[in-house]
């Protein structure tokens, strides 16, 4: 083997935890139910939290529970002071917190401050004080053209359909006989209105929210639409296109005097919201225990991303490209190296992350014929995913990722190798994105479906009752945690003997250097003192003097066959 290309090196072991933590998703309503209504909820994660800490994680990212009517599943805030009573109390967040201190665990929560709930306080004032009020000025109202009876501008919110509301289309101010020439902005759903951030009030007011739950006791916050909260002034019409973690199709350059919009539209990624991330950053200095900020920013190129984890704004930001690479060895290789250029170049860790809440999980898009498929959720009617190559290309890929120097991203029930629904009743799914889009695109329930913990129990062991908000499809039963734990091979302990080895080899602080003698269809590079080999359509065989310590597929021998990815140490 020649000697390898070094691009990143090893960082200092004494630096903050945050650096190479590997952050488990808990989306609350479907982890686990302990009152039996069929949604999942704080006391049902509190009795689950044994599971992330045999696992092998830092911390769980909890996914919105705070008080909302659940329009989009959480993301639509009535009161970001107070838990919602779906999930359970403030009482029930302080024992999840507690418990999770104990068992060694750190706790970030979600923070959407792009937009609330139009059931918030806020929003109910504005909509009483009419035009021109202070209460007005939290949000963007604009008078629309034509007398009011057109919107502001042509944009689009990211669900489909326009991203303005008319303020007399409401029912309530219909049924008043109120005529209001005001539209409304909603970048997402009509009943999640945007947050004018020009507005100091609204600055201060979320900088408290942030010192309530730091009082609490959270370790940091996911920043919902990070790169959103500002906007071009003048709110310019924009005739390109944004869709869920690809971010934005760019129109073409900006007129004359524009702001530069980095690819993402007027809408997103404006330079003001670094001086909004400078001030909470701040904020979470005044606090011990290193917390943390995380931006869910859709912002390409990687060089713009990396503006938001400069040493005074956030501490990390999601590696979307890397999510949405596809599962070839130039594209992934190339992104690899972008990533960690980008964020060594702001002295930020780069972070790593396969499946969330908003997208196929990989293990079925994975599965799909083209290998940059990324499809808005799958419905039965569409192509199926090849489930045997889903996952075993599935567990190459977390295997490569969880190999990479920096920070990791799991989605629950990815250490299962959960599959998407992609066979849900269109009547069941709940997702705005469903109906928005005139029922052509699925959405993201597939991705959502609660976790399955015991084989042969009512709802797979999810809610004591057998009730569960979305259905299991049948192929979970043998996915259960109950039907791998202690099973040699199953992707359960796969992932506990991945997070194992990368700790004991230090892999989250470590060095890359690209291994380029063993073919153009194989990805190979050296962290610290492993060496980690992915193939691709054909086998390879490891170079001499190393050994296989894992493999995401058994193997006899030195040949790694494909689709395999294999973490191998020097013989002695």
């Amino acid at each position: 083997m020649s000697h390898p290309r070094v691009v990143h090196a090893a960082t200092p072991a004494a630096e903050q935890w945050w650096r190479d933590a590997v952050i488990y998703q808990v989306y609350p309503r479907s982890f686990a139910d302990a009152s039996g209504d069929g949604v999942g909820d704080l006391p049902g994660i509190t009795q689950r939290l044994p599971h992330l800490a045999e696992l092998g994680v830092d911390a769980l990212w909890l996914s919105p529970f705070y008080r909302s009517p659940q329009a989009d599943a959480g993301y639509d805030v009535a009161d970001y002071r107070d838990v919602d009573p779906l999930f359970g109390t403030l009482e029930d967040f302080d024992a999840l917190r507690a418990r999770a201190t104990e068992l060694g665990l750190r706790v970030i929560v979600d923070l959407v401050p792009n937009h609330t709930s139009d059931e918030h306080a806020w929003f109910q004032a504005a909509l009483a004080a009419g035009p021109g009020s202070p209460e007005r000025a939290r949000y963007l109202f604009r008078e629309g053209k034509d007398g009011g009876d057109s919107p502001p501008n042509n944009w689009q919110s990211i669900f489909g359909g326009p991203a303005w509301t008319r303020v007399d289309q409401r029912a309530a101010a219909a049924a008043d006989g109120i005529r209001d020439r005001e539209w409304y902005l909603h970048m997402f759903d009509t009943r999640q209105p945007d947050l004018d951030w020009s507005n100091p009030e609204v600055r201060a007011e979320l900088e408290d929210v942030l010192r309530f739950w730091l009082d609490r006791g959270v370790d940091g916050f996911r920043v919902d639409v990070a790169h959103g909260m500002v906007k071009q002034p003048g709110l310019p019409d924009w005739d390109g296109a944004v869709s869920m973690v690809e971010g934005a199709s760019d129109a073409g350059a900006p007129e004359d005097g524009a702001t530069p919009t980095g690819g993402s539209g007027p809408m997103f990624d404006q330079d003001g919201v670094h001086e909004i991330y400078r001030a909470w950053h701040q904020v979470l200095a005044e606090y011990d225990g290193d917390r943390a900020l995380v931006a869910e920013a859709w912002v390409e190129p990687l060089s713009r991303l990396a503006r938001y984890v400069r040493p005074d704004e956030m501490h990390q930001a999601f590696n979307f490209a890397y999510l949405t690479s596809p599962w070839l060895p130039g594209p992934l290789k190339a992104v690899v190296t972008e990533s960690l250029e980008a964020s060594d170049g702001v002295g930020a860790p780069t972070t790593w992350v396969l499946s969330n809440h908003d997208v196929v999980r990989h293990a079925s898009r994975m599965g799909l014929a083209a290998p940059d498929a990324r499809p808005n959720g799958i419905r039965a009617e569409d192509p199926q995913p090849d489930a045997v190559l889903g996952l075993r290309r599935a567990r190459s890929a977390t295997l490569q990722m969880l190999a990479l120097p920096g920070s990791a991203y799991l989605y629950q029930g990815e250490e299962l190798g959960l599959p998407d629904h992609t066979s849900l009743d269109g009547d069941l799914r709940q997702d705005p994105a469903w109906w928005r889009s005139g029922y052509t695109e699925a959405g993201r329930d597939g991705c959502r479906i609660p976790v399955p913990w015991e084989r042969d129990a009512p709802a797979l062991g999810f809610s004591p009752n057998g009730a569960a908000w979305l259905p299991q499809p049948e192929s979970y039963r043998d996915l259960a945690v109950d039907a791998q734990r202690g099973q040699p091979g199953s992707t359960l302990e796969m992932y506990r003997a991945a997070l194992v080895v990368r700790k004991a080899h230090d892999l989250g602080r470590g060095s890359l250097a690209w291994v380029e003698d063993l073919g153009e269809e194989v990805l190979a590079f050296v962290n610290n003192d492993v060496l980690v080999v992915t193939t691709f359509d054909s086998p390879v065989e490891l170079p001499a003097g190393y050994e296989v310590a894992l493999a995401s597929t058994e193997i006899d021998g030195t040949t790694v066959p494909a689709t395999t990815t294999v973490w191998a140490t020097r013989t002695r």
